[in-house]
């Protein structure tokens, strides 16, 4: 069997930017453990798989270890290899997935993603993951997969140097770092090292977290948004109360085709 594969730069308008992810179009689903060997093999931090099922793409994402409920990331890059490579003509892209519909449009030259709002609440956390990754937190939140911890500058989400080994001890999906930033509305970078991804270069679904967040903060629902990775990535973003849009670029990498 020959299965495509694109490798694409996401929340980014340049190669060797942004978040790379793999993305495998598909006639029918494979079995789990054939899509977890895919993405492991691919080694990027997600892998997505769609089947057309009627009027909406069926979805879903791998780490190299895992399967997660929700990627924005490997969403973006999706609706832009069915948009430049599949010959999508249709105005928006329905996704169907383990959080619901997701939706995908063109907004120019940006792809923007509409997916539900996070909830969280204001929680305290251990010392492992406080020490682990150096920070005085102002601020700590737990939404349903993670932990948001919000900072005093930008600066010291740059500065950040996690001790992993640390951070493992806590068990949980992936670990936010966020503050006001000096360009843009704000800054976060996430760290996942039980979901096989060390850093990711940037998040798409921690920002169902971050916009909520920020919005009330700075009295605003449209904001910008960069994350603090080495590949760093730009995020256009608004709120719409129970629903947030997250918009970028994207760009291919790679076409390929995998043997199995």
């Amino acid at each position: 069997m020959n299965i495509k594969l694109y490798f694409v730069d996401a929340f980014t308008d340049k190669l060797f930017g942004g978040n790379t992810a793999g993305v495998c179009p598909l006639k029918e689903w494979l079995p789990d453990e054939k899509m977890q060997s895919i993405a492991m093999e691919n080694n990027l931090s997600e892998t997505a798989f769609f089947v057309k099922e009627g009027s909406k793409f069926g979805i879903r994402w791998f780490t190299p270890t895992i399967e997660v409920d929700l990627c924005g990331h490997a969403t973006l890059a999706s609706a832009h290899v069915i948009y430049n490579h599949l010959d999508f003509k249709d105005d928006r892209i329905l996704f169907d997935s383990k959080s619901g519909e997701l939706i995908v449009r063109k907004e120019d030259d940006m792809l923007v993603m509409n997916f539900p709002t996070d909830n969280y609440k204001e929680v305290l956390v251990n010392d492992d993951l406080i020490r682990g990754l150096g920070v005085n937190p102002i601020e700590v939140y737990r939404g349903k997969s993670d932990y948001m911890l919000v900072c005093k500058s930008q600066k010291e989400i740059e500065n950040i140097n996690p001790n992993f080994d640390l951070i493992k001890r806590t068990i949980i999906r992936g670990i936010i770092v966020t503050a006001k930033g000096n360009k843009v509305d704000f800054v976060s970078r996430f760290f996942a090292p039980l979901s096989g991804v060390l850093e990711d270069p940037v998040t798409g679904s921690s920002h169902t977290t971050l916009i909520p967040y920020w919005a009330e903060r700075l009295g605003k629902k449209e904001l910008t948004a960069m994350q603090l990775s080495k590949r760093q990535g730009k995020l256009k973003c608004r709120y719409l109360g129970d629903r947030v849009e997250i918009g970028g670029e994207a760009i291919t990498y790679l076409v390929g085709e995998i043997e199995i």
